[in-house]
């Protein structure tokens, strides 16, 4: 359904109520009603821009979020398939020389959490 145009009579009835509602409010109440709407109109801006912002950055992104997940995923795979290479080779020089693990691998520098 159309909204009403801006000369409806629907637009006018409701903007003739509008002046008579003012008519009977106090000084307060109409202070209070246009804080209120300057308030509105402030969320409006913010919204804005914050939409100007969102769509700003989306176009940086050089890939959609899936193909960025996908490829984090895959560099995670890759990551650890290498981290277990090197245990692996950590482990069997530890064997040749008859130590821990843990030694061979803070000689190579390598930490707890790596």
């Amino acid at each position: 359904m159309a909204s009403p145009g801006k000369n409806s009579p629907l637009q006018q009835t409701t903007e003739n109520s509008d002046i008579l509602d003012l008519a009977h409010l106090t000084s307060e109440q109409r202070t209070q009603r246009d804080k209120k709407i300057a308030s509105i109109a402030d969320l409006h801006s913010q919204t804005a821009q914050l939409e100007a912002q969102i769509a700003e950055i989306k176009a940086k992104l050089k890939h959609d979020p899936s193909t960025t997940v996908k490829r984090h995923i895959r560099l995670l795979h890759e990551y650890n398939e290498i981290k277990d290479i090197g245990q692996g080779l950590m482990g069997l020089i530890a064997d040749a020389r008859g130590m821990r693990q843990v030694d061979v691998q803070r000689e190579f520098g390598v930490g707890d959490r790596d």
